[in-house]
Parts: structure tokens; C-alpha cells; sequence
């Protein structure tokens, strides 16, 4: 048993029994009375907890853990060493994945571990060494404004904001009910229901200023709705799927295209000549056909044949943008 465990060990029997003994501590842990003193003193000076011997009883005892001081607050016992390093590796990996998450709120509970676990703790300069985020064509969100945005949605109250439409350039100001925060493609969007547009709409956070938590409630949107309206189309584009994708892919790319998930509803199968045919529904065209752009020849466009005409004009107008100039 680590010293992690048996600090929780100690705790948990010290939140249980009034006095105990200090055979019954040596009993319970099995270690010598050198290892007793030295996580006792553990205890003491990494929690400030007032664990006191009572010669009269003969037996330790803790007010702060059995009347819920602030000592109480150290992680109880469900937790082990390799669980408290699982959570503060967690932590870190939202740090690279977003600064700012939910940090402020982390920071008490993420001190109070490190403590417990000392020196078996997996450094921080370790994990961002070993373990790797590449945020490809994410966009910086501020982090004041995230906070404000995690806070409305975590705890159901309304957002002010003002909202920089990405497509027609325009702001305009709005106040939304948060849903929930989407993570997709290493950018933040925040699926909401509109006062001001009367309806669910999806805005991307990082397009979003002088965000407000209101004191009013949010309305709450079923979640039914919410994937029907949001969940159902291709990507984070919404609306309801109304047009299938039948995509044909060369066998030397067909491998990796097969494991690769393009939506929760898509069907394949591979052909005799090795060909992937995958069909994937889609509300509107236009993210659909940047991920069949990026497969440039090793893919054709079967059906519908407007997406198919589309993705044609966009290898064509790529092909006369790199045609060499007539003499």
C-alpha cells in the first residue's frame, strides 16, 4: 500500500471512529510505527489537519474530518494514487485542449491533489512533453468570454452577447438559452435556442463578444429536439438530413476511409475491386463537399447529382486557377 492509500486509510477511519488506538492504525495499514508518524505528519502539514493524541482515552482523534471542516475536504478515500494522476492528467489535457475550461473552478480541487500525491505525481512539463494536442485551424476563443459561456450553459441562466456573423459580416446583438458547448473540428460552438431569432440556432464561440450571464433562467430545449434540429444534418451545419451522399473511393484509400466516421447514420460496403462505396445523409452541401475536395481524384461523387455537379466545378475552377497562362 502507497503512501497515497494509506493517508486516505488513516482518513477514513478518523472520519469513522471518535478515538482509535495506535495499534489499530498499525493493524489496519500493516506498517511499523516509523511509517505511522511519518504519514501523520503528512496529514498534518499538507492539510492543516489537527489530528491530536489523547493519553487519558489512549487514541487519536480529528475533529475537522468528523465535524466537516475545511480539512474534510481532502479527496476521500474512493480515490487511489494512479486515479488521483489520472485526474490531474485529465486536467492537464484540458489545458492544451482549451485554457481557460473550467480552470478557475479546478484550481482549489487540482491543488488539494497534487498535495495528497506528492512526489509520485506525473509532472506537468512530462505530460505536455510526452503526450501531444495539435489544434489544427482552431480559432482563439477569449477566455473571459468562454468562461461567461461555460457558466450560462453549466449552471441554465440566459446569455447577452454580441454575435459577429462569420457569413454576411454583420453584428447584431442577441440573447440565447446555452444548450450545450459542441467541440468539433478544434473549435467551440454553442447550440442554443434564439429570443431574438425565435428558434435553435448553433453560433460559433469564438465569433461571439461581450458575453453576459443573465440572472434569468434559460428555457430548456429537449435534447430530442435539439439532435433532430442540430445533430441531424452534416457536420455542424442543421437541419434535418433530406439528401444521401454516395461516394465512390479508389481501393488505395479505401482502408482508412472505411474506419473514418462521416456521420452516425452512413452505410458502406466494399466492392469486388476493392472500391468503397460510402453513402452518408446531409442536410446542406457545403461542408460535405470540402471533405470530398480533400480526397481530390481518389474519390467520385455517384449520386446526388447536384453535389455531384458541385464538387466538379470546384475541381474545375481549381484546375483553370493553376492552368498556365495562354500565350
Amino acid at each position: 500500500m502507497g503512501q497515497t492509500e494509506r493517508v486516505l486509510r488513516i482518513q477514513q477511519m478518523l472520519q469513522r471512529r471518535r478515538f482509535i488506538p495506535k495499534k489499530d492504525f498499525l493493524e489496519e495499514l500493516e506498517i511499523s510505527p516509523a511509517t505511522f508518524k511519518r504519514d501523520l505528519e503528512f496529514l498534518r502539514s499538507r492539510f492543516r489537519t489537527d489530528i491530536v493524541w489523547d493519553r487519558e482515552r489512549g487514541g487519536y482523534s480529528c475533529d475537522d474530518l468528523r465535524g466537516g471542516g475545511e480539512a474534510a475536504a481532502v479527496p476521500g478515500p474512493m480515490y487511489s494514487g494512479a486515479e488521483i494522476n489520472a485526474l490531474l492528467l485529465t486536467h492537464d489535457l484540458l489545458v492544451q485542449l482549451q485554457p481557460g475550461l473550467l480552470g478557475e473552478h479546478l484550481l482549489p480541487l487540482r491543488e488539494r491533489l497534487e498535495d495528497l500525491v506528492g512526489a509520485a505525481r506525473i509532472p506537468d512539463k512530462q505530460v505536455r512533453r510526452r503526450i501531444r494536442i495539435l489544434q489544427m485551424a482552431s480559432r482563439p476563443v477569449d477566455a473571459k468570454c468562454f468562461q461567461a459561456v461555460c457558466t450560462a450553459t453549466l449552471k441554465r441562466l440566459r446569455l447577452r452577447m454580441t454575435y459577429q456573423s462569420r457569413t454576411k459580416d454583420e453584428r447584431t446583438e442577441r440573447e440565447v438559452s446555452p444548450q450545450r458547448l459542441v467541440y468539433y473540428r478544434a473549435n467551440w460552438y454553442l447550440d442554443s435556442w434564439c429570443h431574438w431569432r425565435n428558434g435553435l440556432r448553433s453560433f460559433a464561440v469564438d465569433m461571439i463578444q461581450n458575453a453576459e450571464v443573465s440572472d434569468e433562467a434559460a428555457a430548456e430545449v429537449p435534447v430530442e429536439a435539439l439532435d433532430e434540429h442540430l445533430g441531424d444534418g452534416y457536420g455542424i451545419l442543421a437541419g434535418t438530413a433530406k439528401h444521401t451522399a454516395v461516394l465512390r473511393f479508389e481501393p488505395r484509400v479505401a482502408r482508412w476511409v472505411s474506419r473514418e466516421v462521416w456521420h452516425s447514420r452512413q452505410t458502406s460496403e466494399v466492392e469486388a475491386s476493392g472500391h468503397l462505396v460510402l453513402k452518408v445523409p446531409y442536410a446542406q452541401d457545403h461542408e460535405i463537399t470540402m471533405d470530398i475536395l480533400r480526397y481530390g481524384a481518389d474519390v467520385e461523387v455517384l449520386a446526388p447529382e447536384e453535389l455531384r455537379r458541385r464538387v466538379i466545378e470546384a475541381h474545375r475552377a481549381a484546375a483553370e486557377r493553376y492552368a498556365p497562362e495562354a500565350k
